[in-house]
C-alpha cells in the first residue's frame, strides 16, 4: 500500500488581487470555466509530482480515499472525493505511472468514513497493487 496526501483546495496567486482559494469539490467544479478547471488540474498535478515520483504500479490498481475535513461542519465527502479522484488519476497518467485511467487499469475505488483534521484538511489516497490487500484495508476501515 502507498499513501499519498492530496489537497482539498488550491490557492492560485494573482498579480493585482488577493490570492484566490479554490475548493476541490463537485459543486465548484461544475461552475468553473474550462480554462480555470485545466489550470487547477495542472496545479494539482504539479503538487503531486514529488509524491508520485517513486510510485510503481503493476497491471491493476485499486484506490481508496479518506477525506479529512477541516471543520465539524457538514460536508458531502463524495463531492470532494470525486474531483480529487479525477485530478489524481489524471496525474497518475500524466507522470506515466499508469498508461490510462480506464476500468481495465483502475479496477476499483472506494471512500472511507470522513474524519476531522483542522490543521491539515486533505484527502488521503491509498494505492494497492493487489485485490487482497485492498479488501483487507476496506474491512479494517469500516
Amino acid at each position: 500500500m502507498i499513501k499519498i496526501d492530496c489537497p482539498v483546495y488550491i490557492i492560485v496567486p494573482r498579480k493585482t488581487k488577493k490570492d484566490k482559494k479554490y475548493s476541490l469539490n463537485l459543486n465548484q467544479y461544475r461552475n468553473w470555466k474550462f480554462v480555470v478547471s485545466n489550470m487547477l488540474k495542472d496545479t494539482f498535478s504539479e503538487g503531486m509530482r514529488r509524491a508520485l515520483s517513486d510510485v510503481k504500479v503493476k497491471d491493476e490498481l485499486y484506490i481508496s480515499y479518506k477525506y479529512y475535513k477541516g471543520s465539524n461542519r457538514r460536508s458531502d465527502k463524495n463531492n470532494v472525493i470525486s474531483i480529487v479522484d479525477k485530478f489524481f488519476c489524471d496525474s497518475l497518467v500524466k507522470y506515466n505511472i499508469i498508461p490510462d485511467d480506464n476500468d481495465n487499469i483502475i479496477i476499483s475505488t472506494c471512500g472511507y468514513p470522513t474524519e476531522v483534521d483542522k490543521n491539515n484538511p486533505r484527502v488521503e489516497a491509498r494505492l494497492f497493487n493487489n485485490k487482497e490487500d485492498y479488501i483487507k484495508d476496506i474491512i479494517k476501515n469500516l
